[in-house]
């Protein structure tokens, strides 16, 4: 048996927008991202400048910069449909350029007279500082690992021969840039581990670099690949790797249209330019695909989509001499990836005709579904699969905690995995040699935890803890359950400090997403302390249209049934507010990408629901999101304004952009955005704040905070982060009426 080393779940998971749950540390994607990178946006340079000091309702001050309107009307099915404005759009002009650096001083002008920012920052900073370490994974002599020492703008990646070594440093991307802006993005080895290939991220972008070096020299070998986007590297013994890209569009590179995408295969020590193309192009056109090579290097592997949910499955064996691509899969239905391979036989994760997904055998012989074994069925609860050490590790979510059970490769159970609490745990994968592994286990009062599990034994013991000046009794987690507009029973989670009263007063920040299948797990963020230690409540539901409870909760959100998910979000609201936590005054609603879609909706909808709105690098344009970048993919879970009447007007009823009203209240709103997002392009924030510093009325204020040599949120300075973390928190108190340090 031998699992895949540089094969990872199918590509079209990691092109889910980045949303605001923690991303673990990983040697294998080697983002730098900590803890604390919930919700991350986008973050500008702050001055520290104090002036005058303003009150909480002094919004009416506030002199919005003018924002021109033009006579732009699309025409959908016979309705025209006034796109004031468009010209936003244009992320080349000086026009768009003068009009981002006017908002910005409005911005940093109102935060620079928060009294008690300074003092958040300072916390924050303070909180941070704490050294963070990602879970070793071994690679030929080495094992790997990420570190930050607390306030390093990003994790450096370190070896040892064995763990407890003295470490050497092997690549450091705070010297990729003098500012900052250019991040580690991937990073993949040789299955002997003598060549690694990197990835870098400059300002940003998903567009990335790709350079290849001798681990034992630490040299670089052969030029620097460009125009690499959404992709992994995936070594061919070590002359050469696959990677995925699209052709440069036409126009701006952060905001046209990228639609076909091509699988390559580069040989060390020649031109990108002789890359042979292997998959994809106008041949076999999709929208996303992803090429990796199994452990026992026999098989190539590609996923192929069209959209964000639902893919082919292609397989070819390199050991047979002319072999052709075989289709496991040919159609876009279901989600398949391929786990783990052992001569012939083949194990595969699917939810064909399992919507909590289970495991099953194919043979290479005859590897269509009809064909197919069940080797872990499915069950009441969404199932994920990895292998380490010649066996299969099961992950289950019930009621959106983890639970882990270990079985052979015939499906056979071993032992349920003891987890040191009611929380999420990851990391049960490895190589077929491995005798041990190393996963990481979090909650909302459990900081990041390493811990070492012996394999064929089954026991666990603590490998690593940070040092972390918190104490996690005096927190409380409650899950609870309540009921959404339809009748539908939605978990969520509450976290507070002991002690606290729920009289109506205490501020709570109110995190959603609910799309694309993504699953809002318990999870400890460092930035999430200075809000609960001063009174603030966190929490954290988990609405429908995210993979919690398989595939029917997803599309339960999904397209004409996106009406749920707003629902569930304002349901959150009420049920905090009904049962004494905090009050209508005293609530924030936040999301990102997609999430920032949510807020948009919910506060054009119910602007009465919360005293201030967050909504970061939203899609808030329904009826344009999908003709920019990648966003045409986003459609499974959407629809588009383009194919059918019904489903033009049912996005319009819903879009933010479009349903801002004149003459009405709406929250408190700081929105965040970054001119190098060519993801959700940062146009819908744009058009956003417009609409809303045009029409709303009150003392308010609408601001747009923007990040410029920043994209989507992945790979982000620790400094950007703390700064944007002390705004978001300054602007709900000030806003609130509440002085956190009195």
């Amino acid at each position: 048996m031998r699992t895949l080393t540089a094969f990872i779940a199918p590509l079209i998971l990691s092109f889910v927008f980045v949303m605001g749950c923690k991303q673990s540390e990983s040697v294998h994607n080697a983002t730098g991202a900590t803890d604390s990178a919930q919700n991350s946006a986008a973050t500008a340079d702050l001055s520290s400048e104090r002036v005058s000091t303003i009150s909480p309702s002094s919004a009416t001050l506030l002199d919005y910069p003018e924002t021109r309107i033009s006579e732009h009307v699309d025409e959908y099915f016979g309705t025209r449909v006034p796109d004031p404005y468009r010209w936003l759009e244009d992320d080349l002009s000086d026009e768009t350029a003068d009009w981002v650096q006017a908002q910005n001083e409005v911005t940093f002008h109102y935060l620079n007279q928060i009294p008690f920012r300074e003092q958040i920052r300072e916390r924050l900073t303070q909180d941070w500082n704490y050294e963070r370490l990602s879970a070793p994974t071994r690679h030929g002599d080495y094992y790997y690992f990420s570190r930050n020492d607390g306030l390093q703008n990003h994790s450096v990646i370190y070896r040892v021969s064995k763990p407890g070594d003295e470490p050497e440093v092997f690549l450091d991307p705070n010297t990729f840039s003098e500012d900052g802006t250019t991040s580690l993005a991937g990073l993949s080895f040789t299955q002997d581990g003598n060549r690694a290939a990197y990835m870098i991220s400059e300002g940003g972008s998903d567009w990335r670099k790709a350079i290849v070096m001798d681990t034992r020299t630490m040299e670089q070998i052969g030029d620097t690949l460009i125009d690499i986007k959404f992709s992994g590297i995936s070594w061919y013994g070590n002359e050469g790797f696959y990677y995925s890209s699209y052709d440069k569009p036409d126009g701006s590179q952060l905001s046209a249209m990228t639609e076909l995408h091509n699988l390559y295969y580069h040989r060390i020590g020649t031109s990108q330019t002789d890359d042979a193309l292997v998959f994809g192009g106008e041949t076999t056109p999709r929208r996303y695909i992803y090429g990796g090579i199994s452990e026992d290097q026999r098989y190539l592997i590609i996923t192929a989509a069209v959209s964000t949910f639902g893919n082919e499955l292609y397989i070819r064996d390199l050991h047979r001499e002319n072999s052709r691509l075989l289709a496991i899969v040919d159609h876009f239905d279901n989600e398949n990836r391929i786990v783990d391979t052992d001569g012939d036989r083949i194990l595969i994760h699917t939810n064909l005709n399992a919507p909590n997904y289970r495991l099953v055998e194919a043979n290479i012989n005859n590897p269509a579904p009809d064909n197919w074994i069940d080797v872990i069925p499915e069950t009441d609860h969404v199932l994920n699969v990895s292998t380490a050490g010649g066996y299969l590790f099961a992950g289950y979510l019930i009621d959106v905690q983890t639970r882990i059970s270990q079985y052979d490769l015939n499906g056979n159970h071993v032992r349920d995995v003891k987890l040191p609490a009611i929380g999420t745990a990851s990391g049960f994968s490895g190589k077929h040699a491995d005798t041990t592994l190393y996963y990481t286990f979090t909650s909302f009062t459990y900081p990041s935890t390493i811990f070492k599990y012996d394999i064929r034994g089954g026991q666990s013991e603590l490998y690593w803890t940070p040092d972390i000046a918190f104490d996690p009794e005096a927190y409380i987690t409650d899950q609870v359950f309540y009921e959404s507009k339809d009748g539908t029973r939605i978990p969520m989670f509450i976290t507070y400090k002991k002690g606290l009263e729920r009289d109506g007063s205490n501020p709570t920040y109110l995190f959603g997403y609910g799309g694309f299948n993504v699953s809002l797990r318990p999870s400890f963020s460092i930035a999430r302390l200075v809000w609960l230690e001063n009174g603030g409540i966190y929490a954290q539901p988990n609405l429908r249209g995210g993979g919690e409870y398989g595939e029917r909760w997803h599309l339960d959100g999904t397209r004409k049934n996106r009406q749920n998910v707003f629902d569930d979000f304002i349901a959150a609201g009420e049920f905090l507010v009904d049962n004494g936590y905090t009050s209508h005054d005293r609530l924030a609603i936040a999301g990102g990408s997609n999430g920032g879609l949510l807020v948009g909706a919910v506060m054009t909808q119910r602007p009465d629901l919360a005293a201030v709105a967050f909504p970061a690098v939203g899609v808030l344009d329904m009826l344009r999101y999908h003709t920019f970048t990648a966003g045409a993919g986003w459609a499974f879970d959407y629809g588009t304004s383009e194919e059918s009447e019904e489903m033009f007007r049912y996005l319009l009823g819903y879009s933010p952009v479009h349903n801002v009203r004149e003459n009405v209240v709406y929250p408190s709103t700081m929105i965040t955005t970054a001119d190098h997002d060519d993801r959700v392009v940062p146009a819908h924030s744009y058009k956003f704040a417009a609409e809303l510093q045009l029409k709303h009325t009150g003392d308010n204020p609408v601001l747009i905070r923007i990040e410029t040599r920043a994209g989507h949120g992945a790979g982000r300075t620790t400094e950007s982060i703390i700064n944007e973390w002390a705004d978001r928190y300054a602007f709900a108190w000030f806003t609130m009426g509440v002085n956190p340090f009195q």
